[in-house]
C-alpha cells in the first residue's frame, strides 16, 4: 500500500502521486461548490454573498489546520524515507495527541468570537446573519477537518495518494445528497448547507481511520509508541504551526481585502466570491503539486538522495506551467459561462466581473504554479519557517492593494491582489529554494566526510 518515491523517474513518479491528490482536492472544493450552487440557485445572491463574505476568515482558520497536518506529515516522510519505522510511528502518536489539543482549543477559540468578528470586518448588515450561521457551523466542526486531514496526510506519507480519494468521493455524494435535504427539504437555509459540509466531512475522515487499521500496519503505533514524545512533539510542531501560519499570514491579507471588496458593495461582493470559487477550484492542480513535491522531497531528503529534489521541482514546474495556458484559455473562452454555476444568467454585469476575476487571475497563474512547488519543497526540506517570509508578502501584496488600489480602481484592482501576492512571494521563494537545496547537499556531504574520518 505504500510508494518509495526515492527511486524512478521524477515525472513519471510525480504524475502518479499528484493525479489522485489532484482528485482529492477536487473532491474536497466539490463540498463547496455544491453549497455555494444550491445556496446561489435557491436562496439568492444575498447568501451567496454572505457566504463569499466569510470565504477569507474560512481560509484563515481551516488553512491552519491543513497546514498543520501536512506539516506533520513532513517528518513522517522522512522518516518512511529512511526505512526508520519505529520513528515514523512515535511521529504518528505525537501528532495525534497534538491534533486531538488544536482541535479542541481553535473550534472553542473560533466560534464564539466569529459575530465578533465578521462585524469587524464591516459585514453588510443585511448578509450579516447568514454569514455568522454558516460560519459558525465550520468552526464547531473543525474537529472533524483535522479528522480527515491528518489521517489523509499519514496515509499519502508513505506514498499513497489513492486511497483518501475514493472516500472523499463517497462523502462528496453524501454531501449533495444533504444539501439538498437540509436546504431543500428540511428549509434549514444557509445552515443547512455548513452542516451537510460538517456531516460530510466527517464521514471521510471515519473512512480513513477504518481503512488504516485495516490496510497500514506501518501507521499504527503500539504500547509505548503512543506516548507523546517531546522530541518528536518538537519536531512537529516546528514544522506544522509554520506551515499552518503561511496559511493564516496569507489570509490575514485576504481578511483586509475583503473588508475592502465588502465596502464595494452586496454585488461585487458576489461576483467576486463566484470568481474566487471557481479560480479555487482552477487551481486544485497546483495544489495537488505542492502536495506531491513536499511528500517526494521528504521521502528523498530521508533517503539522502539531494540530486533528486532539483529534477522533481523542474518536473512540477513543466506541469504546473502547461496547465497554467489551459487554464486561461478556459477563462477567456467561457469564463462568464463557467460563472452560471453560481450566477443567475439574467444578471450580465455580474456575469461580466466573475469573468474578468478569472482571466486577470488565469494571466498570472505561472507565478501561482511556482508559489505551490518552491514554497513545499522548501517545507518538504524541513525548512517550513521559511515558508512564512512567503506568506507574509502575499499578506502585504493583499493588504496593500485593498487599502490602496481598490479605493481609487475599484473592483478591477480586487480582482489582481491575488497576483500581486503570488509575485511578491517569487521573489523570496525561487532563490530560497535552490539555496536550501544547495544547503542540504553540502551539509549531507560534509557528514559524510566527516564519517569516513573518524
Amino acid at each position: 500500500m505504500t510508494k518509495n518515491l526515492t527511486e524512478g523517474k521524477p515525472l513519471q513518479l510525480i504524475l502518479g502521486f499528484a493525479i489522485p491528490v489532484l482528485l482529492s482536492l477536487l473532491f474536497q472544493q466539490f463540498y463547496s461548490l455544491v453549497d455555494t450552487m444550491i445556496v446561489g440557485k435557491t436562496l439568492g445572491s444575498d447568501a451567496l454573498a454572505a457566504v463569499g463574505s466569510t470565504g477569507s476568515l474560512n481560509f484563515m482558520v481551516i488553512g491552519f489546520c491543513s497546514g498543520v497536518c501536512a506539516g506533520f506529515a513532513i517528518p513522517m516522510a522522512q522518516s518512511f524515507g529512511a526505512k526508520d519505522e519505529d520513528l515514523l510511528k512515535r511521529y504518528i502518536g505525537s501528532s495525534t495527541w497534538l491534533c486531538i489539543i488544536f482541535s479542541v482549543v481553535m473550534a472553542v477559540g473560533t466560534a464564539l468570537p466569529c459575530r465578533f468578528i465578521l462585524q469587524i470586518m464591516d459585514t453588510p448588515p443585511e448578509i450579516l446573519d447568514d454569514a455568522y450561521k454558516y460560519i459558525v457551523i465550520i468552526f464547531w466542526g473543525i474537529p472533524v477537518t483535522y479528522l480527515y486531514n491528518i489521517l489523509s496526510s499519514m496515509i499519502r506519507s508513505v506514498g499513497d495518494s489513492k486511497t483518501p480519494v475514493i472516500f472523499l468521493a463517497l462523502a462528496s455524494l453524501l454531501n449533495i445528497a444533504l444539501d439538498f435535504i437540509f436546504i431543500l427539504n428540511f428549509n434549514m437555509g444557509i445552515a443547512g448547507a455548513a452542516w451537510a459540509t460538517v456531516v460530510s466531512q466527517g464521514v471521510s475522515g471515519l473512512l480513513c481511520l477504518i481503512y488504516l487499521k485495516k490496510k497500514f500496519p506501518i501507521l499504527q503505533p503500539k504500547g509505548s509508541q503512543w506516548k507523546f514524545g517531546l522530541r518528536q512533539g518538537y519536531k512537529l510542531c516546528s514544522i506544522g504551526i509554520p506551515m499552518g501560519l503561511q496559511y493564516s499570514v496569507t489570509a490575514i491579507g485576504s481578511l483586509v481585502l475583503q473588508v475592502f471588496i465588502n465596502s464595494l458593495g452586496t454585488a461585487a461582493i458576489a461576483a467576486f466570491t463566484a470568481g474566487s470559487k471557481l479560480s479555487i477550484i482552477f487551481c486544485c492542480p497546483f495544489d495537488s503539486l505542492g502536495s506531491t513535491i513536499a511528500t517526494y522531497t521528504g521521502q528523498n531528503v530521508g533517503a539522502g538522495k539531494y540530486s533528486r529534489i532539483r529534477e522533481g521541482v523542474h518536473c512540477c514546474m513543466l506541469l504546473g506551467s502547461i496547465y497554467a495556458v489551459i487554464a486561461l484559455v478556459a477563462f477567456w473562452l467561457a469564463g462568464d459561462s463557467l460563472s452560471l454555476l453560481f450566477l443567475d444568467g439574467s444578471d450580465t454585469l455580474l456575469l461580466e466581473n466573475a469573468r474578468l476575476y478569472l482571466v486577470l487571475n488565469g494571466i498570472f497563474y505561472i507565478p501561482l504554479a511556482a508559489v505551490n512547488v518552491y514554497r513545499f519543497c522548501i517545507q518538504g526540506m524541513g525548512f517550513s519557517t521559511m515558508a512564512i517570509c512567503a506568506g507574509a508578502l502575499e499578506m502585504v501584496g493583499r493588504a496593500v492593494v485593498g487599502m490602496f488600489a481598490i479605493p481609487v480602481f475599484g473592483y478591477p484592482a480586487a480582482c489582481l491582489a491575488g497576483p500581486v501576492a503570488w509575485i511578491l512571494a517569487d521573489m523570496f521563494l525561487v532563490p530560497a529554494c535552490y539555496h536550501y537545496i544547495r544547503r542540504i547537499a553540502r551539509e549531507h556531504q560534509a557528514a559524510l566526510e566527516q564519517h569516513q574520518l573518524t
